[in-house]
């Protein structure tokens, strides 16, 4: 999550009880005398990241690698789940498998043995907010993996005999989604922190979407949201940036500047619901729970304290070989009592939204305590954090960020997604010293606004009946004083 920072807007916010604006780590660190001296080579020369952008508004971004002999590109598109409707929830995703499934150029086995032949490795992914499609091949193929992205995501057949074929695939996965409990907890805490709005919405869709959809409702997706100045074409490795953009033009050329009906497509603005979800079974002796506030946008002065708030709150797993000794008080509680089989903090961020919490698996005679301990150590942020926490988190998060960026694929992933969320791409260097302009009166003030008698949104599934129920979880997220 290193790289899921936001850049600061350049405003200040007031708090609530003085008209005297904060200035948050990213604006500290810019009216900071600091100097950037201190920080490593390895930091301080980092690749730069190259980016044009073409007359259609077609983005492309790359950073060259000297010496490597492999690289990966791909196109990060700003369309996901988020951006259908009831009626077509599960188009992304199901783009994404028939994307696969043959073009007017080659056939299925054509493309594959291609793809084998060349050594390299095509893939694609859809979330929330963005779907991706991306080729790992060596440098000298890099002209025709652009060629393929270009064939598959652009001429697909879209062939009515493969999406029935694709139908009973995609089913298959979502029972096979649905047995792994965390992604099945996941969805319901975005279903019922988000009901009633885009984000609430899973990625594979509803049972009855995925048997119903049409090929219409694939290519209406695909004229509505696959414009260019909703694209980027990022290249990690051997990737020289005039030859890529080159490529880009020439087989990414004809992409429309708008959607097909003229109309800019709007985004389903997000609303936070305090709420929860509780699927109880008797028999199962393991709880799986995800307790969350509403977190920090992209672009929000409160995203680079949250995460470190997710570093100084930490996770720790029984089957660890830190046992007790884990550098989160938190999680030493929860440790020295077992009340978890293993608990972890995320923090994820969409555009206008976030979700900050925790999720734990437990056993189901613990939850009572759990819950006890898990709520005081969040509120002890809005009162006590220590400057050794801090500063502990500090360097955890910047050890994060860097093994974040081993390897082409995670480095293509990381430019992609930083052009799709605010429009530029971060140095190490610069994310470096906004985490170090962070101070303990700024994790207090951003706990004090995500945390501090607020409402939260709760799911749990098994064995959850010793679970404290809405109420007394919301007392608990402040402290009484008389």
């Amino acid at each position: 999550m290193a790289l899921r920072a936001a850049i600061n807007k350049g405003f200040q916010r007031g708090t609530a009880s003085s008209s005297t604006a904060r200035l948050f780590g990213a604006q500290a660190a810019s009216s900071s005398p600091a100097s950037t001296a201190s920080f490593p080579d390895y930091v301080l020369r980092a690749p730069t990241t190259d980016i044009s952008t073409l007359p259609s508004g077609l983005r492309v971004a790359s950073e060259t690698i000297v010496g490597s002999e492999t690289a990966t590109v791909g196109v990060w598109i700003d369309a996901g789940s988020r951006y259908e409707t009831s009626q077509n929830n599960g188009a992304a995703h199901f783009l994404e498998h028939m994307a696969f499934k043959g073009t007017q150029k080659r056939t299925q086995q054509q493309l594959e043995v291609e793809i084998e032949n060349m050594g390299g490795h095509l893939n694609a992914y859809t979330s929330r907010e963005q779907t991706v499609y991306f080729a790992k091949v060596f440098q000298k193929d890099v002209g025709r993996a652009v060629e393929i992205l270009s064939d598959i995501l652009l001429k697909s057949r879209l062939d009515e005999g493969a999406m029935e074929r694709e139908r009973d695939v995609i089913l298959r996965e979502m029972t096979e989604v649905n047995k792994q409990q965390e992604e099945l907890v996941l969805d319901h805490l975005h279903a019922t922190a988000f009901q009633g709005t885009g984000l609430g919405r899973t990625i594979l869709g509803p049972e009855e979407n995925i048997r119903s959809l049409s090929r219409k409702d694939l290519t209406d997706y695909i004229q509505a949201h696959y414009t260019a100045p909703r694209m980027v074409i990022s290249g990690a490795g051997g990737v020289d940036h005039g030859q890529l953009c080159q490529l880009a033009e020439e087989h990414f050329g004809g992409l429309p500047s708008v959607a097909k009906s003229g109309m800019e497509v709007a985004m389903d603005p997000a609303v936070f619901t305090g709420s929860d979800v509780r699927v109880k079974f008797d028999s199962d002796d393991t709880a799986h729970i995800a307790l969350a506030f509403e977190g920090a946008s992209w672009t929000s002065e409160y995203a680079f304290p949250l995460m470190l708030l997710q570093t100084m709150l930490g996770s720790y797993d029984r089957a660890s070989g830190f046992g007790k000794n884990v550098a989160s008080k938190m999680c030493q509680e929860v440790a020295e009592h077992e009340l978890a089989h293993s608990i972890s903090t995320f923090n994820t961020c969409y555009k206008d939204t976030g979700l900050f919490g925790i999720y734990a698996v437990a056993p189901d005679n613990k939850l009572d305590d759990l819950m006890w301990y898990v709520m005081g150590n969040l509120v002890r942020m809005v009162h006590s954090p220590s400057v050794e926490e801090v500063e502990r988190a500090k360097v955890n998060l910047k050890a994060t960020m860097l093994m974040g960026l081993d390897g082409n694929a995670n480095v293509a992933e990381d430019i992609g997604r930083q052009l799709l969320t605010y429009g530029r791409r971060m140095t190490p260097a610069e994310i470096f010293s906004r985490i170090d302009a962070i101070t303990v009166d700024d994790i207090k003030a951003t706990a004090g606004k995500v945390i501090n008698d607020k409402d939260h949104a709760l799911a749990a599934v098994g064995g959850i009946h010793e679970l404290p129920d809405y109420n007394w979880i919301r007392r608990h997220s402040y402290y009484l004083r008389y």
